[in-house]
Formats: structure tokens, sequence, C-alpha cells
């Protein structure tokens, strides 16, 4: 299994959301077809036809909230 589908298994359990690392976050979305922009420390992800993402690196690790935020686009996103 690819590492962007651990990351994206271990987001949709929502099991340990704040122990989700930033890098892998943004990697999954950007597997996903989402187009990033770098903003200083925020990297803002959008796709056609959903909101968009504002993730934050903190220490490595993306914040929960945020984690739950890109949980409930992939939810709203899936067919």
């Amino acid at each position: 299994m690819g590492n962007w589908k651990k990351t994206l298994a271990q987001v949709l359990e929502g099991q340990s959301d704040a122990n989700v690392r930033h890098d892998d976050l943004c990697h999954l979305l950007e597997r996903l077809g989402f187009t990033k922009r770098q903003s200083g420390s925020h990297c803002i992800f959008k796709k056609p036809g959903t909101e968009l993402i504002n993730l934050q690196n903190a220490g490595g690790k993306a914040k929960a909230y945020q984690v739950r935020q890109v949980r409930e686009t992939l939810k709203k996103a899936q067919p």
C-alpha cells in the first residue's frame, strides 16, 4: 500500500487526527487532484466542486481540526 493510501485510510478512520503529518496530508490532497497554492506557512488546496482547504504546519503535524475538515470534504466529494 502506498504512503498516500495509508494517509487516506488514517484520515477517513478519524482515530488519530492529531497525528497526521502535514506533508503527508498535502501529498494526499495533491494525489486526489487538488491544486496547491502556498501562502507563507499556509497551504491552500482547491478543486472544482469542493470547498477551499487551508492547512497550516504545526510542528510537522497538521492541526486536528484541519484533518477533520479534509475528512468532511472528502466524504462530500465521494459519490
